[in-house]
């Protein structure tokens, strides 16, 4: 057990000296003068390259933030406001599921307490933001 900790900490530390060896070697190519080409010609300067500018930087990420508003986050919310809607107009009569898939027929409705009627004289009390959805003719049959 100890000898394959200790060749793995021996391996960590190479490819952590590797790494930090490559570092410097790049470091020291980016600092070193460009080379004089020996023919003695001219050489022709190039401009260096120019950073982006902080709006082109920033311009993928807004651009991903505006796909997933318009993708995901706008039609949750329209989703939870049709909820909303639906769980603000429960009126006694309707016939609902719950978030638990139990079907039943409102009897009362309060603030924040519904009460189904699931089989005749069985009577369930749920929170109102349980229900999922009202019944239809196509989800009755």
């Amino acid at each position: 057990m100890h000898n394959g900790i200790n060749k793995l900490g021996r391996l960590f530390s190479v490819s952590l000296m590797a790494s930090q060896l490559m570092i410097a070697t790049a470091s020291l190519a980016e600092d070193a003068a460009p080379a004089v080409p020996a023919t003695g010609a001219v050489a022709q300067t190039t401009a260096a390259p120019t950073r982006p500018s902080m709006f082109e930087t920033l311009m993928p990420f807004i651009l991903m933030f505006g796909v997933m508003y318009l993708l995901i986050l706008r039609p949750q919310q329209k989703k939870m406001k049709e909820q909303q809607e639906m769980l603000s107009k429960l009126a006694s009569g309707d016939e609902v599921v719950t978030t638990s898939g139990i079907l039943g027929r409102v009897k009362e409705v309060s603030e924040k307490v519904i009460t189904l009627e699931v089989a005749s004289n069985v009577h369930m009390k749920f929170l109102r933001s349980q229900v999922a959805q009202k019944l239809t003719s196509e989800l009755k049959s």
